[in-house]
């Protein structure tokens, strides 16, 4: 297991540089190759009208002058082993890990992330809670009732769920219940500082949140309910007199676990790095807001120090996942 984990923690870090590398040349690369020169990508971030030497001396600041590989290094030292920039009459020292300093409100990148991490750690994880309880709940409700009242009325609640985007259900959500009748808070409050106001103010996002990704878990629960229900091990076990919920439950339920598993990994990594919409939305100030307003400015440092964090999110649930796989389900083995 040890070993297994090394080499998925090595094979990560390779991802990482690759994922790296690629958001790099997208925005440094791309505009080079279609034409746009380095005193336009330093152009952007000066006001209208600038002189030459405004130019030639925010593309030295910004690194813009040096060849795209150097850039890069920079940028992959610095997370490793800290950086130092030249931000006009003054040098500051960036800390590790350092994803650099935003090209336009010139601040260090990574306690602006760590600020916004526990808010979207909060709407994933709150979320995640409602949407895996009650999809599983639904799906396995509906596959014991196959083509019952139950089955299709939550079925169809489930297709329009999935239909349904998040900027229709989300707004809806504000409409009803907090300007209509308002039960819930608007402005975010941290959990240290008032749980209860925390959990007010973020309920409909989870709801809504909630009633997209429970709407998928609820059918493949009752995909993976009525294949496994059907198998030999289930008559062995309702042979042998076992209670109805225990062959259920720690018989059927487990052995189609294993699919949730992995959807479930997926989806809370892609969350936990942002869940831009839902965030745009509610008016959230997480990660997924960061990166709207990274993309909006062009601001790469911004989105590489996104893009990094959502991918080491990601790649660490598909680590989670395939050790719980030996858990849930006791055929999958690790080799």
């Amino acid at each position: 297991m040890i070993s297994y984990i090394l080499r998925r923690t090595f094979a990560a870090v390779i991802l990482l540089l690759v994922v790296t590398a690629v958001t790099f040349a997208i925005f440094f690369l791309l505009p080079r190759l279609v034409g746009q020169s380095a005193d336009q990508l330093a152009q952007q971030y000066i006001g209208k009208s600038p002189s030459k030497a405004d130019i030639v001396a925010v593309k030295h600041n910004l690194g813009l002058d040096q060849p795209l590989y150097i850039q890069y290094w920079h940028f992959i030292k610095g997370i490793v082993a800290g950086a130092d920039y030249n931000l006009g009459p003054t040098t500051v020292h960036c800390d590790v890990p350092c994803f650099g300093y935003s090209f336009k409100d010139h601040v260090e990148v990574w306690p602006q992330l760590t600020s916004r991490i526990p808010i979207t750690l909060s709407l994933a994880l709150g979320a995640a809670v409602l949407w895996l309880l009650s999809g599983v709940a639904v799906g396995v409700v509906s596959a014991l009732k196959p083509r019952s009242l139950f089955d299709r009325t939550f079925m169809g609640v489930a297709l329009a769920g999935v239909s349904l985007p998040m900027f229709f259900t989300g707004n809806l959500a504000i409409l009803l219940f907090t300007y209509k009748w308002p039960i819930f808070g608007r402005t975010y409050v941290p959990f240290t500082e008032n749980p209860a106001q925390w959990a007010n103010t973020l309920f409909p996002a989870w709801c809504s949140l909630a009633l997209l990704y429970s709407a998928i878990y609820a059918r493949l629960t009752r995909s993976g309910m009525l294949e496994t229900m059907n198998e030999d091990f289930i008559r062995t076990a309702r042979s042998k007199g076992l209670p109805e919920r225990t062959v259920v439950v720690r018989h059927g339920l487990r052995a189609a676990l294993t699919p949730i598993i992995t959807v479930f990994g997926m989806d809370l990594g892609l969350l936990l790095g942002g869940a831009v919409i839902t965030e745009y939305v509610f008016s959230l100030p997480g990660v997924g807001q960061y990166a709207v307003q990274g993309i909006t400015d062009n601001d790469l440092p911004k989105i590489l120090g996104v893009t990094l964090l959502a991918a080491v999110f990601v790649v660490i649930a598909n680590l989670l996942v395939d050790v719980l796989y030996a858990a849930a389900d006791p055929r999958v083995r690790l080799s």
